[in-house]
């Protein structure tokens, strides 16, 4: 008999994941990779065609898939015209071109207020204010627009479908009042475009996108007319993925970093640090995301010449510091601290400490100082928690998973499972196939503690976070000194 199972897709920046969870157990019995190119600007059709091998690669004829769902990178903005095709590649999160359209909207309303999230230049709907600036021809030929899972779910269902966590990323729909906001709309593109524009159909956490097309079906290798979950964001699938419930704060180490908690209110943050999104269960997801996250460490490690496991294994053997050296690690502009323009530098570099490892090092100590800043921003909100959840590729090794504790002074767990985003995206997909709360299914499935790491309070001064601190100030002045210009 063919064993039963749901696929759970993660839809990243750099490569798209599958798994396949055997529906009784929860247990993970089969996983594909295919890659995408990375950059940040993609067109659409690299992750259909990664879906499609990723998908091929993990179901095997002994398997019944019985649902789908998938988790995607958020923010991304996928244009379409009248024939349902795209209108030109889509501008990643990680794109910093919209920065002077999300301060000149955030001029005109209050978006914090509005929609839980002050807009920095990640926000979808400063990169449609963005085309509507630089390319006012493509936004007259564009009918639909959506983020990056919206158009997976479209090219699954024929259904141009998201969920409340993947929609309150957008800046265009509110959490706080569970609605489309087209005035806001409106401060972007004008009042015609804002009103002629079709948006994604919100759905609730387990009412499906619709219904696996026989096209998609048949290149996917899978049976037409299962059930395909609304998915959601990459952030609220790794929530569930790791059983997160309130009072629990996870910090998730990938290309971006980010830290989060589950929340039964919306938050607002005035200063803007905090996007205040909603998750995938009908709650909220009050988040901080920092661009640069484990490739800074990836990029010093290539520079060294080592490859990334080395590398942390030799740079875990140094301690927190660097010998001196301070590494500031905006390699791509920053999005927390708002700081899209500015660069990655490196102090406090002698001879003595030049060394592969501690210039690794000092990569591993910046990310991490910048990850304790994001779980201070939070604790200005009110949340906070005694434990940090780790999640992504970075926290399987012993080095980041030290470092967060460090430079936090939090206990940090590692949960099992892996590939939580995933995991998430499955465990949505079978409370849709069993008719169970999706809550039910994440109680039921939450992967075990694999393992704890204290902090070591003597070490947490050598991240030098006050004197970080004092730096971000000193870049932003700079920054507004030169928007005044």
């Amino acid at each position: 008999m063919p064993q039963s199972v749901v696929l759970g897709v993660d839809s990243s920046t750099q490569s798209t994941k599958v798994l396949a969870l055997d529906v009784t157990t929860g247990e993970i019995v089969g996983e594909g990779r295919a890659p995408h190119s990375g950059q940040d600007i993609q067109h659409p059709a690299e992750w259909w065609h990664a879906l499609i091998a990723a998908t091929r690669a993990v179901v095997s004829p002994d398997m019944r898939v019985v649902a789908i769902s998938v988790g995607g990178q958020q923010h991304g903005l996928v244009t379409l015209d009248a024939a349902g095709e795209v209108v030109r590649p889509a501008p990643l999160w990680n794109n910093t071109a919209a920065a002077p359209d999300a301060e000149r909207l955030n001029a005109e309303a209050d978006f914090g207020a509005e929609v839980g999230t002050r807009l920095v230049a990640s926000i979808t709907i400063a990169k449609l204010a963005h085309l509507a600036r630089t390319a006012p021809d493509d936004l007259a030929r564009t009918v639909a627009v959506g983020l990056p899972h919206d158009w997976l779910n479209l090219q699954l269902t024929g259904n141009l479908a998201t969920d409340r966590g993947e929609a309150s990323g957008s800046g265009w729909w509110s959490p706080r009042d569970g609605r489309v906001r087209r005035d806001l709309l409106a401060l972007a593109v004008g009042s015609e475009s804002a009103e002629r524009l079709v948006l994604p159909d919100v759905r609730g956490p387990v009412e499906p996108a619709g219904n696996l097309r026989a096209d998609a079906a048949a290149l996917l290798g899978l049976e037409a007319g299962i059930p395909v979950g609304p998915g959601t964001g990459d952030n609220m699938a790794a929530a569930l993925g790791v059983g997160a419930a309130p009072g629990e704060l996870v910090i998730s180490l990938g290309t971006s970093g980010t830290a989060f908690a589950v929340t039964e209110r919306p938050t607002t943050d005035d200063d803007g640090e905090v996007e205040g999104f909603a998750d995938a269960t009908g709650r909220f997801l009050p988040l901080v995301c920092m661009l640069n996250c484990t490739r800074v460490v990836d990029a010093m490690a290539a520079m060294a010449g080592l490859s990334r496991e080395i590398a942390l294994d030799r740079a875990g053997k140094a301690l927190p510091g660097a010998g001196g050296m301070l590494l500031m690690p905006y390699l791509a502009g920053e999005r927390t601290p708002n700081l899209p323009q500015a660069m990655g530098s490196i102090a406090g570099l002698t001879a003595e400490n030049a060394t592969p490892d501690l210039i690794v090092r000092a990569a591993l100590d910046g990310v991490a100082a910048g990850l304790a800043y994001a779980v201070d921003v939070l604790a200005q909100l009110g949340v906070t928690a005694p434990v940090v959840t780790l999640v992504g590729g970075g926290s399987q090794h012993p080095a980041w998973r030290q470092a967060i504790a460090d430079a936090t002074g939090l206990p940090v767990v590692v949960r099992g499972g892996n590939e939580h985003a995933a995991r998430g995206a499955a465990i949505q997909a079978m409370a849709i196939a069993s008719g169970e709360s999706i809550d039910t299914v994440v109680r039921r499935w939450r992967p075990e503690v694999i393992a704890r790491i204290e902090p070591r309070p003597k070490h947490r001064a050598a991240f030098r976070l006050d004197e970080r601190h004092q730096l971000i100030a000193e870049l932003k002045s700079a920054s507004i000194g030169q928007m005044s210009c």
